[in-house]
């Protein structure tokens, strides 16, 4: 009977909540991602292999390199179990970042996991829409002055631009 009503409800074009879609356009993220975009999209954005060691964080966007999840040899399990036939990565930032609030963007969907002092950091703000060019999503994180592991999985490419930025 449930079954039938879903039916009914996918025919009659009506979409239950939890099929919502995600907003599209930039000007449909949480708050602006001016910034974080540039850093995506800038041309001279290092490009790093999985498992690099930043002496301190970039002060643009980063290129990372993406392995199958079974090779990307993540330091912590992700939170979220990565999809069969996607990509990881992962890179330390060694020394300690000033103590504050940052915003984590990625060029791509994809789940993030940030590892300090030995346990995961949940974000504080999460906001994503579709259809803006260098970003898809974006992550308001505390972290505290101490040196950290940025892990992330379920990208559907073998690379990504992330871009580390303190909130203005």
């Amino acid at each position: 009977m449930r079954a039938a009503f879903f039916i009914a409800l996918l025919l009659l074009g009506v979409a239950p909540g939890w099929a919502a879609e995600e907003p599209s356009g930039c000007d449909k993220f949480k708050w602006p991602v001016d910034r974080e975009r540039a850093a995506l999209t800038a041309p001279d954005r290092a490009k790093l292999a999985s498992g690099a060691e930043l002496a301190a964080l970039p002060a643009t966007g980063v290129t990372l390199a993406l392995r199958a999840p079974n090779e990307a040899k993540l330091p912590s399990p992700p939170e979220r179990a990565p999809k069969e036939g996607t990509f990881a990565g992962f890179a330390s930032v060694k020394s300690a970042p000033k103590a504050g609030l940052y915003t984590i963007s990625l060029s791509a969907g994809g789940w993030v996991d940030v590892v300090q002092d030995g346990h995961f950091v949940k974000p504080k703000g999460f906001s994503g829409a579709t259809d803006c060019d260098g970003i898809r999503k974006t992550m308001k994180y505390e972290l505290s002055a101490s040196p950290f592991v940025l892990q992330v999985s379920g990208i559907k490419e073998d690379s990504i631009s992330i871009a580390i930025l303190p909130t203005e």
